[in-house]
C-alpha cells in the first residue's frame, strides 16, 4: 500500500527472470507471457468454469487492514463495533529478496510472529468473537514472495503454508512497484496460485483470491491489467481486483477523492470486462461490479495534496452500495482516529492516526456500513469458545494465574483456558471477574491457549545479578536491586524505603518493579 502510481508503459522484465520454471511450466506458459497486445489480452484457459457459473454474485463485504508489524499494535482481535469484525492482516513476503520463505513484513517469521505477536492466538480470540481474517500478501515495501522464490513448486508452497496455518479461505495478493513490473515473476505468481486453488478445491476447501492493484483515474495501469490477464490465463478464479484508490500523484483539479475514486472504480469495472472477453469467458456487468474492490488511503494520503476525509467516505460508501462493490477495504485500520495535540504536523502521515479531525466516528464504521456478509469461507472458519477447562500447567504456554502471586505489567498468565496480559501491576484480581469493567480490570484478554501448546520458558532474576536491596544504603535514581527475587529500579533518592511497598502503593514509591526479561536484556538500563 501507500505508493505513487502514474499510467505508463510495460517495463522490462525485472531482476528475477532468471529463476527457474520446470520444463512443463515454460511450456504452458509461452501463451501467457504475451499476454498485452494493445493493451489488450490474448491467452488460453487452462481451465475455468462457465460463464453461467460465474454470473452468480457474492455477498459483498468490508474488512480494513491492519498493519500487524506496526507500533503500537493495533488490537484487532478487541473489535470495537460490526464493521471491524473482520480485518485484512498485512504483508506477507518473502524473509529477504532471494529468500522463498514467508515473513510478516520481513521482520518475523510465522512462528516469531506466533511468539512475539501472539499473532496465532490473537485470530482465534477474533475468530471466537465472531470475525474472521484474509491475509494480505506483498504490499509497497519488502518483497513479495512471487519474485523471491525460484520455481512455481517452491512459491505455491510458500503461500500454503500461510493459508493452512491461519486457515483462511481468502488471500488477498497486494502487488506493486518492481513486483508488479516483473512479469516473469507475475507469470510464476498466477501458476502457483492456480495449483494452490485447484487443490483447496479439491479438498473442499476454497480459496478466493483477491488481486490488489495500484490505479489511476483510468484505471489499472498497463502492468495491473496484465497482471489480471496472467491470472486469468493462468486459470486463476479471480475473486476481483481491489483498486487501491490512493496516491494518484497528479493533479485533481479540486475534485473530490471521492469522485476521483468513483471514476477510477467504473475504469475497473469496464476493464474487467474486457478482460474476461478477451479470456473468453464473458461476465455480466452486475458480476463485473461484484469483482471491484475500492481501498482507499484514509486521512492524509502519502501525496500531500490528497486529503481523504469522512465525507469522501460516505460519498464512496453510497457508490460502493448501489453499485454492488464486492469488498471495500481501507488503509488502515492502525491510523484510524484523530491525532494526538502533540502531533505538530498532520501533514506527514502517521502509522497510527488518520491526520484529520474525526470527532467521535471511525472511517471504519463509514465505509463498512451496509456491508454485513463475513470473510469467513463457511460458518466452521469460526472458533467456538471452549468450555472453561482445568488449566494444566503442562499444557499452558504461560503460568497458571495464583491468586496470591503478584503480577508486573506485561506479564501473561493463563486461567481458564485464556491467556491474559497485565495491564499494571497486579495482584489478588482474578482475570476473568465478571463484576469488573474491562476498562477497570488490570488483565486483557489476548486469546485462548492453543491446541499443543506447551509452557515457553519464562526469563527468572539470575541469583547475584543484582546487590540485594538494604535500608541502610543510599540510592540514586536508575539503581536497581533485587528483593525476594524480583528486581526494582529506583524512580528518585531514596533511603529506608523498602521496594516491597511498591506493591501496596506504587503511585508513591521510590521504586519501580521490572520483569527479569527486561533486566537481563539490559532494558532497563541498570
Amino acid at each position: 500500500m501507500n505508493s505513487r502510481v502514474s499510467y505508463v508503459s510495460p517495463p522490462a522484465p525485472g531482476p528475477h527472470d532468471g529463476k527457474r520454471l520446470s520444463p512443463w511450466r515454460v511450456l504452458a506458459g509461452l501463451a501467457v507471457v504475451a499476454v498485452v497486445v494493445a493493451g489488450g489480452v490474448v491467452g488460453y484457459r487452462f481451465f475455468s468454469g462457465t460463464a453461467e457459473a460465474r454470473a452468480e454474485v457474492p455477498a459483498p463485504w468490508f474488512a480494513g487492514y491492519v498493519d500487524v508489524t506496526a507500533t503500537p499494535a493495533y488490537d484487532f482481535e478487541t473489535p470495537r463495533h460490526d464493521e471491524t469484525r473482520d480485518v485484512a492482516l498485512a504483508f506477507v513476503v518473502a524473509a529477504a529478496p532471494d529468500d522463498c520463505v514467508p515473513s510478516w513484513g520481513a521482520a518475523y517469521s510465522l512462528d516469531a510472529a506466533a511468539d512475539d505477536l501472539d499473532l496465532d492466538r490473537r485470530i482465534a480470540r477474533l475468530r471466537q468473537r465472531g470475525g474472521d481474517v484474509v491475509v494480505s500478501f506483498g504490499g509497497a515495501a519488502n518483497t513479495e514472495l512471487a519474485s523471491a522464490c525460484a520455481d512455481v513448486d517452491a512459491l505455491r508452497q510458500a503461500y500454503a503454508d500461510v493459508v493452512d496455518r491461519y486457515a483462511v479461505g481468502r488471500i488477498d495478493l497486494d502487488i506493486e512497484n518492481d513486483d508488479l513490473a516483473d512479469r516473469v515473476a507475475g507469470l510464476r505468481r498466477a501458476l502457483a496460485v492456480a495449483d494452490l486453488q485447484r487443490e483447496r478445491a479439491a479438498s473442499g476447501d476454497p480459496l478466493a483470491v483477491w488481486l490488489t492493484l495500484p490505479v489511476s483515474e483510468r484505471g489499472l495501469t498497463d502492468d495491473g491489467r496484465a497482471a489480471v490477464a496472467q491470472m486469468l490465463d493462468a486459470g486463476v478464479d479471480l475473486a476481483g481486483v481491489n483498486a487501491m484508490t490512493m496516491d494518484y500523484g497528479t493533479d485533481l483539479g479540486g475534485r473530490s477523492l471521492a469522485l476521483v475514486a468513483q471514476n477510477a472504480l467504473t475504469a475497473v469495472h469496464d476493464q474487467l470486462l474486457d478482460a474476461y472477453a478477451h479470456a473468453d469467458t464473458p461476465i455480466a456487468d452486475a458480476t463485473a461490479w461484484a469483482k471491484v474492490g475500492a481501498t482507499p488511503m484514509i486521512g492524509q494520503n502519502d501525496v500531500e495534496q490528497e486529503v481523504f476525509g469522512l465525507e469522501d467516505a460516505r460519498q464512496l460508501n453510497a457508490f460502493a452500495l448501489a453499485q454492488h462493490l464486492g469488498r471495500v477495504s481501507m488503509w488502515s485500520l492502525n491510523r484510524d482516529r484523530t491525532c494526538g495535540e502533540n502531533y505538530a504536523d498532520v501533514r506527514l502521515v502517521s502509522d497510527a492516526c488518520s491526520g484529520v479531525d474525526q470527532g467521535d466516528t471511525t472511517f471504519a464504521a463509514t465505509l463498512g456500513a451496509g456491508f454485513t456478509a463475513s470473510v469467513a469461507a463457511a460458518p466452521a472458519a469460526s472458533t467456538p469458545l471452549p468450555p472453561a477447562p482445568t488449566d494444566d500447567p503442562a499444557r499452558s504456554p504461560y503460568p497458571v494465574w495464583v491468586s496470591g502471586s503478584t503480577y508486573l505489567a506485561g506479564t501473561k498468565v493463563v486461567w481458564h483456558g485464556t491467556v491474559y496480559r497485565a495491564k499494571w501491576w497486579t495482584r489478588g484480581a482474578q482475570p476473568d471477574d465478571p463484576t469488573v469493567a474491562a476498562s477497570d480490570s488490570p488483565w486483557t484478554i489476548v486469546g485462548p491457549v492453543l491446541a499443543g501448546e506447551t509452557p515457553q520458558p519464562q526469563p527468572t532474576l539470575p541469583a547475584g545479578l543484582l546487590p540485594t536491596w538494604n535500608g541502610t544504603d543510599v540510592y540514586t535514581a536508575g539503581r536497581c536491586v533485587e528483593l525476594d527475587g524480583t528486581a526494582f529500579q529506583a524512580r528518585w533518592w531514596t533511603q529506608g524505603d523498602s521496594p516491597a511497598a511498591a506493591s501496596i502503593d506504587p503511585g508513591t514509591s521510590p521504586w519501580m518493579p521490572l520483569t527479569a526479561d527486561r533486566v537481563i536484556g539490559g532494558q532497563a538500563g541498570c
